[in-house]
Order: C-alpha cells, then structure tokens, then sequence
C-alpha cells in the first residue's frame, strides 16, 4: 500500500505553495488529500489505506494523524509545513525543506515518546496552562503573536492549579513530552524524545525570571472548575478535570529522511 499524506493547507506560510506539495508527494508514489473546512485529521488517518500515515502542517496538526498511527500501529512522517515546526526540529528533520522530507516516507525509523491526557489525547510538544494557553487563545483572536503578547503580558492573573495533590499558583505551568531547555516566556528545544519522562514547569510572578522544574512519568492536574483552559501543542482546547497526562515510552514510529 502506498504512503498516505494529509495536507493543512492552512499552516503557516505555505512555503511551498500546497500544489508544488501535493505534486512532489505524488511524484513520489504518496495518496495526499488536501483537508477541507470541518474535515476530521484522525478519521481520516484512520480510514485510509496506507502503509504510512503522514501529515504536512504545524505542530498543532500533527497529533491527531500520529493518534491514528499509534492505533494502526504505523509509521508516522511529519513534514514541517508550518509556522513554528518544533517537533520536526526536536526530530532532527529540516525545517527549510519540506519537499525533501517527502523522503521519510520509506526513510528509517525513530521511536520516539508521546504524551497522553485524559483517555485518548495525545500531544507530541507540550501541553500548557496559564499564559501560554492564554497567548494561543489571544493570538487567534488578534493574528499574530506579538500583539497577542502585548495584550497579555501586563494583564495579570494566574493559573491555580493542584498537581499531584500540592496546590499551586503560577503564571505559567507547561507539560512536555520529554524535557526542554526552559526559557522565561519561551520553550527550548529539546535534546531528546525517548527519555520517557514529562517535565513539569512552573514560572510565577508578572515577568517570569526563573522556572521550578521537576520530572516524572505521570502528573495529575486539577482545578477548582470542571474544565481547564490549556494549548494542547499551541492549540486552544478545553480540558476537563481531574486530568491525567502520562507519558508512554518509544510508543510512535518516526520515519526520517536516509540521508543526515
């Protein structure tokens, strides 16, 4: 069966445009379907027939194609075809080639860890609380990142959560899978993906100068209301609560590019 790619035409800047994409993958032997408006990723990574499932999009549009490639049991191919591509950049993949990371497909293998919360949500970055989650809400609503921040920063008001039993009030609380080089008001890269540890920080006060950090292979957050605001990998999402976020070790099977 030949390799099946979803494409987002909706991810970043489009460099390339979609139809030199869909050309190159179809060059290549690959199914690509460009998603519509309403169009569900993980139904649609489910039903294909495909040998590989691969998504080209940012990092918000990766989990639900890998969701469904865990449940396959399935290679997986991410081609950075957004605006930030952390993930592809953590995998070793070339963010400034999309059309060449085509070539992962039949590429070698890398197992790598991904996060779960709740009963079947699955994030390959992170999963945030506090400003964070509050930037990716307002720069939806304003359309671009700075005057998200501008809006934000001076605003106040924390997050209080209780993780693991212990009550906490922070500006900013993020979950990652495996662990980032923690910057205030910015996530590192990460020098790994298979350590099978969460990393859990925690910044307090209006600017952020320093972080508490600690790891584990599960953490358990609740709040005083039945849902949380978070970005599950830079995306708004409602949660609900108590919310369990686990790791599961090696579980995803990267395919990279031969070469590098």
């Amino acid at each position: 069966m030949p390799g099946f790619l979803l494409v987002n035409p909706s991810s970043g800047d489009e460099r390339p445009s979609t139809d030199d994409l869909v050309l190159a993958a179809r060059e290549r032997g690959i199914v690509t379907h460009v998603m519509r408006e309403g169009e569900d990723p993980h139904a649609l990574a489910r039903q294909a027939e495909a040998d590989t499932l691969g998504v080209a999009g940012g990092d918000g549009s990766l989990a639900p194609v890998a969701a469904a490639a865990l449940e396959r049991d399935l290679p997986f191919v991410c081609v950075p075809y957004g605006t930030f591509n952390h993930f592809a950049w953590d995998a070793g993949l070339d963010r400034e080639d999309p059309l060449g990371v085509l070539d992962a497909f039949g590429g070698r293998e890398r197992r790598v860890d991904v996060g779960r919360f709740g009963e079947q949500g699955v994030f390959l970055n992170n999963v945030s609380f506090g400003l964070y989650a509050a930037l990716v809400a307002e720069e939806d609503r304003v359309g671009t990142r700075l005057g998200a921040a501008f809006r934000l920063v001076f605003r106040g008001g924390d997050v209080r959560l209780t993780i693991d039993g212990r009550p906490v009030t922070a500006r900013i609380v993020v979950v990652g899978n495996n662990v980032y080089r923690l910057h205030p008001f910015e996530l590192g890269a990460r020098d790994r993906l298979d350590e099978g540890l969460l990393q859990l920080g925690i910044a307090r006060g209006l600017l952020p100068r320093s972080w508490e950090n600690r790891c584990a292979e599960r953490f358990v957050i609740d709040a005083d209301g039945p849902v949380l605001d978070a970005a599950v990998d830079g995306e708004p999402v409602r949660l609900p609560t108590p919310l369990e976020l686990r790791v599961e070790p090696r579980a995803l099977r990267v395919l990279l590019p031969e070469r590098g």
